[in-house]
């Protein structure tokens, strides 16, 4: 069932969605917590398609808000409420903020958001330079980005890096996470002395910016970035005394990793897929303390 609110108000919002869970005899108990996407009209569509899917695995209350401001026409706000069964296990509310009260989007949302349950923001293109300090964010326990969507990735990766509070973090970082795993479970056994290391990857990637901190961090030896054809990050190699430890994903779905007198053996380590790393932000909503180390180092020497 989609209801349509025209120059409507939060509060009939909320009884939508309310009135909705009593006639399918759901409560919103089962549900994660809130997830406010804040997007433009051309970009919402993928966005919110990517958190429903997501909302199959963590059902949770999902916010769009899309702002058109501007205009001389008084303040507005439409509404469109998707109930259970139309966008997944959870519901879905997209809100077109019109006028002047697209500068305020908090006022609308604040009487939206489940009671008891967190609150994870996602600004799916460019965000603010300070996420916890934005109206919206400011409501969230958790603050996604994703620096690899804006116009200037590199520069927006220092901008977070200098706005940065405790429940930030961003979807370069997490769609290492994959990398991250194997390259730890490997560096678990037995090795020599690392010397060395570098990272492979697309030019202008803020996620091999962030791998090769990451590995210098933990090493403690200089690691290198070198541009590749991607997808994405495609090698990281480190080098030992005896020869070199090599993860390399050529083609973004397997990967061949090498080790100094063993045999190659194939790796699946393919590129996820936005609802992959959505799915992954909804199920932890702790503050990523291995994220904030290594953006804070962003800009240093390595």
């Amino acid at each position: 069932m989609i209801q349509d609110l025209t120059d409507t108000v939060a509060s009939k919002v909320a009884a939508a969605f309310v009135e909705a869970r009593h006639r399918a005899g759901i409560p919103a108990i089962g549900m994660v917590g809130t997830l406010i996407i804040i997007t433009g009209e051309a970009g919402h569509y993928d966005a919110l398609r990517a958190a429903q899917e997501a909302a199959r695995e963590h059902p949770a209350r999902i916010l769009v808000v899309i702002a058109r401001p501007g205009g001389k026409g008084k303040p507005r706000l439409d509404a469109e409420v998707r109930f259970l069964g139309d966008s997944g296990p959870g519901e879905t509310g997209v809100l077109r903020l019109h006028g002047e009260l697209a500068d305020h989007a908090e006022s609308v949302l604040l009487p939206l958001l489940l009671p008891d349950a967190p609150v994870i923001a996602w600004w799916p293109g460019e965000g603010p330079a300070v996420p916890a300090a934005d109206p919206v964010g400011n409501l969230a326990t958790r603050r996604i980005t994703d620096s690899a969507a804006t116009a200037e990735p590199l520069a927006t990766l220092e901008v977070l890096r200098d706005g940065y509070r405790p429940g930030d973090t961003d979807l370069a970082w997490t769609r290492l996470t994959s990398w991250r795993t194997v390259l730890a479970a490997t560096l678990d056994q037995p090795f020599d002395p690392i010397t060395s290391g570098k990272v492979s990857c697309e030019a202008g990637s803020p996620s091999a910016v962030l791998l090769a901190i990451w590995l210098r961090l933990a090493l403690g030896v200089p690691i290198e970035q070198e541009d590749s054809e991607g997808p994405g990050v495609t090698e990281v190699r480190l080098t030992t005394t005896t020869g070199d430890i090599v993860l390399a994903r050529p083609d973004g779905r397997l990967a061949h990793l090498t080790r100094p007198g063993q045999p190659e053996r194939e790796v699946a380590l393919h590129q996820r897929d936005t609802v992959e790393i959505i799915s992954e932000e909804m199920r932890r909503l702790d503050p990523d303390d291995v994220y904030a180390e290594a953006l804070a180092h962003v800009g240093q020497p390595g």
